[in-house]
C-alpha cells in the first residue's frame, strides 16, 4: 500500500529560500531533497527548523503537513533559529545593508512567533541609532517633521498626547447624542476631563523613556511590547519595536494602536451619556470614566495585527458609574 504524500516546507543550511515538497516517508523525503537541493544523499540528513532537533522515519509520521525542515548535508550542523542569527552576525559590518535585506526576506515567510521576534531585532539592532536623542545626533529620524522638534522624546510625547486629544475630540463631539436635558451636565464632565488631561499633559509621558518606569510603556531604551489583544493578556506573536532606533521604526509604530479594553465607541462614552440622563440626583462618578478613556487603566499598546475590530463585549462595571453616597452616622 503506497504511503500518504504530505507536504513540507524544506530549505537547506546555507539560504533562507523554502521549497514544497511532498514525499510519505522520511527517506523519501530525504531523497527528494537532496536532489532538489544538489546535496549528496551519503550522510545527509532532516531536522527541524526551529529547534534542530533530527527527525527519525517514527517521529517523521507524527509531524503536521507544511513543517518547516533544515536539510544538512555531511558535516553540516543545525541549532534551530540561532543559527540564521549566527550566519547573520558573521557578515561583515560592511555589508550591514545585506545583512538587513537577508533577515527581512527570511523574515516576511516566518511563522514561528519566537524566530520572528529574534530577527525583528536583528533587523532593528542592524540599522538603529537607539541611544541618540538629540537632533544633531540623528538627523535622519527627524526627516519629515516639524522643525520645533529637537529631540526623539519631545516628538514621542507630541505622539502620544495626539492620540488622547483625539479621544478627547470624540467624548466632547458626542454631545450631539447626549438627550437635551442633559447636555449641561455632561458638558461639566467634559470640562472637568478636559482640565485634568491638561494638568497631566495629555498622558504623554506614556511614550516618553526619560519618564520613570512605573509610567511609560517602553523600556529606557525605547522598546515597546505587544500587549495582545483585548481577549489576552499576552502577544501570541511577541511583537515588539523601537521608534527611537530609526526613521522607519518611527513611521512604523504610528500604525500601532492604544487600543481600548473596554470600547470607547460602543460601551464607555454612551455609558457616560446615559449615566448623565439617568443620574437622578446622583453625582456620576466622571474620574472613573477617564480612566476608561484615558488611561492604562483600559488601555492597550497593540500591533495592528493584534488589533481586534470585532465587538469586545464588555461594559462598564455599574458599581462604579455613580459615586456612593456618604452615610451620615447618628450619635446617640
Amino acid at each position: 500500500m503506497a504511503e500518504r504524500l504530505r507536504a513540507f516546507r524544506l530549505r537547506g543550511c546555507g539560504s533562507p529560500q523554502k521549497f514544497g515538497v511532498a514525499a510519505g516517508s522520511l527517506r523519501g523525503l530525504l531523497r527528494k531533497g537532496c536532489r532538489l537541493l544538489q546535496v549528496p544523499l551519503a550522510g545527509s540528513r532532516l531536522c527541524l527548523c526551529e529547534d534542530g532537533t533530527e527527525l527519525s522515519e517514527s517521529y517523521f509520521h507524527t509531524l503536521p503537513p507544511q513543517t518547516e525542515l533544515v536539510l544538512l548535508g555531511p558535516g553540516e550542523t543545525w541549532q534551530g533559529c540561532a543559527s540564521d542569527i549566527e550566519r547573520f552576525l558573521a557578515a561583515s559590518c560592511t555589508q550591514s545593508r545585506a545583512v538587513v535585506e537577508a533577515a527581512q526576506k527570511l523574515l516576511s515567510d516566518e511563522r514561528a512567533p519566537r524566530r520572528q521576534k529574534l530577527l525583528a531585532d536583528l533587523i532593528h539592532n542592524l540599522s538603529e541609532n537607539i541611544l541618540a536623542e538629540d537632533k544633531e545626533d540623528d538627523k535622519k529620524w527627524f526627516e519629515g517633521l516639524e522643525s520645533r522638534f529637537k529631540n526623539k522624546s519631545s516628538y514621542m510625547r507630541y505622539s502620544c498626547e495626539s492620540r488622547i486629544r483625539s479621544y478627547m475630540k470624540e467624548v466632547s463631539s458626542f454631545i450631539s447624542n447626549v438627550h437635551p436635558t442633559a447636555r449641561d451636565a455632561y458638558k461639566s464632565i467634559v470640562d472637568l476631563m478636559s482640565d485634568k488631561l491638561k494638568s497631566v499633559k495629555y498622558n504623554g509621558c506614556y511614550f516618553d523613556r526619560r519618564e520613570e518606569e512605573a509610567v511609560r510603556l517602553c523600556t529606557m531604551e525605547g522598546w515597546f511590547s505587544c500587549q495582545g489583544p483585548f481577549d489576552r493578556d499576552d502577544c501570541p506573536c511577541k511583537h515588539s519595536i523601537n521608534p527611537y532606533s530609526n526613521r522607519e521604526s518611527r513611521i512604523l509604530f504610528s500604525t500601532w494602536n492604544l487600543d481600548h479594553i473596554i470600547e470607547k465607541k460602543r460601551a464607555v462614552v454612551p455609558e457616560l451619556a446615559e449615566a448623565v440622563k439617568t443620574r437622578d440626583g446622583r453625582e456620576v462618578n466622571w474620574e472613573y470614566f477617564y480612566q476608561l478613556l484615558f488611561t492604562v487603566d483600559n488601555l492597550k499598546l497593540v500591533h495592528i495585527a493584534c488589533h481586534k475590530k470585532t465587538n469586545h463585549n464588555l461594559s462598564c462595571d455599574k458599581t462604579k458609574i455613580y459615586r456612593k453616597r456618604k452615610q451620615n452616622h447618628k450619635i446617640s
